[in-house]
């Protein structure tokens, strides 16, 4: 790391993460032009894209490489009115609250006072998601037994594929026209719907070259006025640079990356698409230009490290816009989740590990920064080499590259109708979650609370919470004569809240669809142009729509409770058990304990508790799996919680295992913290008993003493635990490696550990960033220490 790039990730890392009213300001303009009232929604949108982009504030931080911001400048975060407004309570509490705050000026909050609020109320997104939801939905939202996704975001999730670092958008823009040339007025009802979104998707090709001249012009005249000899060749050759791309297909290093970047920021400042547009398989999208320049000597390996290094902390630059409420508390972080995809496969089958792979884990390891968050495909072609230099990263403490099964991926894949070649080109994002990289839209609708599903059910339907009642009455508690009994009416209130959140969801495609077409993010993903169809509308080559289902460990538990005290070994009756519950376990310490230490728990390769695991799995599954969405897909399910473990635990009492009201509930597919309590591979094992291969996508965290992995000997029993599983078909794994004793005078003296990293869910975080009961559910992660 040279002295520029120190000095950008200084910039970077210190930068105050704010509001910018900026877009939302640009964006209020548009709409309320002449030009917006007369013309479609899709071009609507296209045009209030274009504008935002020939209108906005052009950033180029001193001595940086790869420029452009989404912001007026670095951790200057704009907002979606279109989607959501904030009120001015909502900006006060992004400013005032103590973690994952954005500073709000007084500037801005005059812009939302006189002109935000007063243009968008009562005509945002989320107002008309709202109010044409059901009351049955509203209740179980308000109750948490569910979450929504586009509450205040939008649809997304998607990754980018090979074409668009092999096209520019004026070719793009030929085959628009293309596509509109072949249109028939006579015989497709729908030609004139396809005609307006191809007219879209062609303006905002424009808008985005647009934006890269204006770069360019501004990069000119920086040039102009540059004392320093070389950076004046630097500002000559990188305004070359953006008149070049994105219009024409990049040719050198340089190019690529610029190229790609003007992509990012066109899509996460079109909509924010549930934050996780990324590059997806970089390695094997940059190995080209690293031959042609870097092998044959026209770039120096020095130069290309520094042009990584630089492209690496524009990612850092921008933070995940702010969330607020129900949507804060699922995913409370400045993360956007942008997921680098390393190694895997070729398209033919082969071992795609390469020169840039390699490359790539060392900017990973040296930047170490939170954004981009990174990950490896391996599969059981890649080389060990590979997946043991991915482990001396981890080794640090740093949460990250996280490692998936490339294998079970593609299986994955192939189950859900897509071809080989397609399932070979994808991977992962975001969290966990799979995906066909540049031919998908995979959307991820919201978070499903299966363990507060059995808080109603223990009491007939009724929240006790809430005090409404909100699931079927499925019988009272006594009326329950066995284990299977209580099984069954906890499945038809799994199939009734599923048909809720399903039904609500199909609205809310529609809604988005006709409301919030993606002209631009519809260029990017193959289909979309040939059909003449928008994203949001299906116009993707797959579609799917997954449901996260939350609380597997802890819900194996309390049912591995109840089997075992109640029916199988009669210690107390299921009524003695919920007053128990009720109340929170006071006076009932001995009976506590007893479903703490004296109850077969999941995680410990025991068939009593982990056959519960198959069977809560299976049922989520069949009440979700293959149902038909409003974009001509189908719904999925996937396994992780980014943050949702602690607020669906927070709107809980206490529970079976023993766990107490309001406490996290457990985290992705992982036992419950500090249940397992017989090593690392009793809970590969016991993870592995689910059918990974059915589902979009599991998160499996481990936590190790830094001793362990002090060696090669240590790493070598990683990595074998790691091929291991994945030869069980396991999806995911990732590790902390950092010890509890750490953690704990970081909560006492967080001055003292600014740089602490830590891996939460699917993501990476500052220790300090996170909400004390975040911080104690990672400390209270059981720490292996040996096999």
């Amino acid at each position: 790391m040279n002295k520029r790039i120190k000095q950008l990730r200084d910039q970077s890392i210190n930068a105050i993460n704010s509001i910018s009213p900026e877009r939302a300001l640009l964006t209020t303009e548009f709409y309320k032009s002449d030009e917006a009232q007369m013309v479609s929604t899709p071009v609507k949108r296209a045009l209030s894209f274009k504008y935002l982009f020939a209108n906005k504030k052009i950033c180029i931080n001193d001595n940086e490489l790869i420029v452009g911001e989404r912001g007026p400048a670095p951790k200057a975060c704009p907002t979606f009115p279109e989607i959501c407004i904030h009120s001015l309570d909502d900006l006060q509490i992004l400013n005032d609250r103590e973690k994952v705050s954005f500073h709000v000026d007084e500037e801005t909050r005059t812009i939302y006072k006189d002109i935000i609020i007063p243009f968008w109320k009562g005509k945002t997104n989320r107002d008309r998601l709202i109010s044409n939801m059901t009351l049955e939905w509203l209740d179980a939202y308000g109750a948490g037994i569910f979450t929504e996704f586009q509450e205040q975001r939008a649809p997304g999730h998607t990754v980018l594929g090979k074409k668009m670092f092999q096209k520019g958008f004026l070719d793009v823009k030929k085959e628009i026209q293309t596509a509109i040339d072949q249109l028939d007025f006579f015989e497709d009802p729908q030609a004139y719907e396809k005609q307006e979104e191809l007219k879209a998707m062609a303006i905002t090709c424009d808008g985005i070259i647009l934006f890269a001249n204006r770069h360019a012009e501004e990069l000119e005249g920086l040039a102009k006025l540059e004392k320093d000899a070389k950076r004046k060749i630097e500002l000559e050759q990188m305004a070359r640079v953006c008149r070049k791309v994105p219009a024409h297909a990049p040719e050198t290093f340089h190019e690529a990356l610029q190229h790609y970047w003007f992509i990012h920021l066109g899509v996460i400042t079109e909509l924010n698409p549930w934050d996780s547009f990324n590059p997806g398989r970089l390695d094997q999208h940059l190995q080209p230009f690293y031959e042609k320049e870097v092998l044959s000597n026209k770039l120096s390996k020095e130069d290309m490290y520094e042009l990584l290094q630089a492209f690496w902390i524009k990612f850092n630059n921008h933070p995940a816009p702010p969330k607020m409420g129900v949507t804060a508390q699922e995913s409370n972080t400045y993360t956007d989740f942008c997921l680098i995809n390393l190694g895997g496969l070729k398209e033919n089958g082969s071992d795609a590990v390469n020169d840039m792979s390699y490359v790539l884990l060392d900017v990973i390891e040296e930047m170490r920064l939170l954004q981009p968050s990174s990950m490896i495909q391996l599969s059981k072609k890649n080389p060990d080499r590979f997946i043991k230099r991915t482990l001396k990263i981890l080794k640090t403490g740093f949460g990250q590259p996280s490692i998936f099964n490339t294998d079970a991926i593609i299986q994955e894949m192939l189950r859900q109708g897509k071809s080989i070649e397609d399932a070979r080109n994808g991977g992962c994002s975001g969290c966990v979650e799979t995906g066909a990289f540049g031919t998908e839209n995979y959307s991820l609708s919201g978070y499903f609370n299966l363990a507060k599903i059995l808080e109603l059910t223990m009491n007939n339907g009724f929240d006790p919470r809430t005090k409404k009642q909100i699931g079927l009455e499925t019988g009272k508690i006594e009326s329950f004569s066995s284990y299977q009994d209580v099984f069954t009416a906890w499945q038809k209130q799994v199939n009734y809240f599923a048909d809720i959140k399903i039904r609500g969801n199909n609205v809310i495609e529609r809604l988005y669809a006709n409301y919030l077409p993606v002209p631009f993010l519809s260029v990017l993903l193959e289909d979309c142009i040939s059909k003449g169809k928008d994203y949001n509308a299906g116009g993707a080559r797959y579609n799917t729509s997954y449901i996260q289902g939350v609380g597997l460990g802890s819900l194996t538990d309390m049912f591995s409770a109840i089997k075992y005290q109640v029916f199988d070994h009669k210690n107390l009756s299921l009524p003695e058990l919920k007053y128990a519950i009720d109340q929170n376990f006071e006076d009932y310490d001995e009976l506590r304990s007893n479903l703490i230490y004296n109850t077969p728990k999941y995680g410990n390769d025991d068939d009593y508790a982990d056959n519960e695991a198959i069977a809560i799995f299976e049922t989520f599954y069949s009440a979700i799996n293959g149902r038909p969405t409003a974009k001509g897909g189908v719904f999925r399910i996937n396994m992780l919680p980014t943050t949702c473990h602690v607020y669906f635990g927070n709107v809980m009492g206490a529970s079976a295992d023993g766990r107490m009201a309001e406490k996290p509930l457990s985290e992705g597919i992982s036992p419950f913290q500090g249940a397992d309590t017989q090593g690392p591979t009793a809970v590969v094992k016991s993870a592995s008993k689910i059918d990974h291969l059915r589902t979009g996508g599991t998160l499996l965290n481990q936590k190790f003493s830094p001793s362990f992995m002090d060696n090669e000997a240590g790493i070598r029993q990683v990595m074998n635990l790691v091929r291991s599983y994945f030869r069980m078909d396991g999806h995911h794994i990732q590790f902390n490696v950092v010890s509890a004793d750490t953690l704990r005078d970081a909560q006492k003296h967080p001055e003292n550990y600014k740089d602490l990293i830590v891996r939460v869910a699917g993501y990476s975080d500052y220790f300090n960033d996170l909400g004390e009961d975040l911080q104690n559910e990672i400390i209270q992660r059981n720490e292996h220490k040996d096999f």
